[in-house]
């Protein structure tokens, strides 16, 4: 097929008949010059003679399909959820993928993220047609992890020393704080104690992820 269809023109030698009593009449299935689809088509001819008397023969036209899709790719980003966990399709990332014929399939090289894939990621497109030619791109699919990180919190007590004083860690006040892509860093607002602390003290724990939530 030529550049950019799905069809091709085919000519031929139109076949032709002889009879012992009279020239018969020739009809075919398709003529020369005729456009054929990619693929095989069986072309019959008939003869029919001035009784009636008819005979056929058939032959099949290739046409083949040696153009490869054109295939684009787009960005795109995708949010992780509550799992640490996001997917995308081929569909996803398609810029408008085309082909002479038809694409019968868009495959991506990665369609499951997790908390690893935070960030940028280089994700190949590949379009495939019937006639199983192939060509790829490479788009840039974004992972966002936005979901913060759930913070727990417990009562301390604690007990001055002899000099009157004390000292607390985020680890202490900490109860279980959580994040599907990890945690990196527990913070408190106070640390030192004395005895002006003497009683109930609010202490504010902050919890903060790997992505800085």
């Amino acid at each position: 097929a030529a550049t950019g269809q799905c069809a091709a023109p085919v000519i031929f030698t139109t076949p032709t008949a002889t009879d012992n009593c009279s020239t018969p009449s020739v009809s075919g299935s398709h003529n020369s010059g005729t456009s054929f689809p990619v693929g095989t088509t069986t072309v019959t001819y008939t003869a029919t003679d001035g009784s009636g008397n008819t005979d056929s023969c058939s032959f099949t036209v290739t046409v083949n399909d040696n153009e490869d899709p054109v295939v684009s790719c787009s960005p795109f980003s995708v949010t992780l959820d509550a799992a640490g966990n996001a997917s995308i399709t081929a569909a996803n990332i398609d810029g408008g993928s085309s082909d002479n014929c038809a694409i019968t399939s868009l495959t991506a090289s990665l369609t499951s993220f997790t908390c690893a894939n935070v960030g940028s990621n280089t994700v190949t497109l590949t379009a495939t047609d019937a006639a199983g030619n192939s060509n790829s791109c490479d788009a840039t699919v974004t992972v966002v992890d936005n979901i913060p990180p759930s913070s727990v919190c417990q009562t301390v007590t604690l007990t001055l020393d002899a000099t009157g004083n004390a000292s607390l860690t985020a680890a202490q006040v900490d109860n279980g704080s959580s994040d599907a892509c990890g945690i990196q860093s527990l913070v408190i607002n106070k640390t030192s104690f004395d005895c002006t602390n003497v009683g109930s003290n609010s202490v504010l724990l902050t919890v903060t992820d790997n992505s800085g939530l």
